[in-house]
């Protein structure tokens, strides 16, 4: 059962978002990347995931500077996701801001196939 004071700090987190959390919302949110729904600060045990895909049990973090020194916290923490079937995406605040189209680009390859629309315009 999800914790109530989880579920407040989610909520928290997702009213204050960094710089980073903010540009890659932008492109994940309402359905625009490749379809795919994703959901931001997720509690998933006794974590918050910054963006997760139900669809292909993918968790995306981004790691700003304080994360250079919770290495041994992050593989703990993306252990026990990827004990509970996640797959966990990393990327630093830096890649996002300046490669937004890199991340992008390798959080596609995680997704399932959505349908494409055919040069008429009808799906295939």
């Amino acid at each position: 059962m999800r914790n109530q004071k989880s579920l407040s700090f989610a909520k928290k987190l997702r009213s204050q978002p960094t710089e980073a959390e903010g540009r890659l919302w932008y492109h994940l949110r309402a359905k625009r990347f490749a379809e795919a729904k994703f959901r931001r600060q997720t509690v998933i045990g006794p974590f918050i995931a910054d963006f997760t895909c139900r669809a292909a049990m993918l968790v995306i973090e981004l790691d700003g500077d304080a994360h250079g020194n919770t290495v041994e916290a992050d593989a703990a923490r993306t252990a026990f996701l990827e004990a509970q079937g996640w797959r966990v995406l990393r990327f630093s605040n830096n890649d996002v801001i300046s490669n937004i189209e890199g991340v992008l680009s390798a959080i596609v390859r995680f997704l399932p196939l959505s349908p494409t629309l055919s040069p008429e315009g009808e799906r295939e």
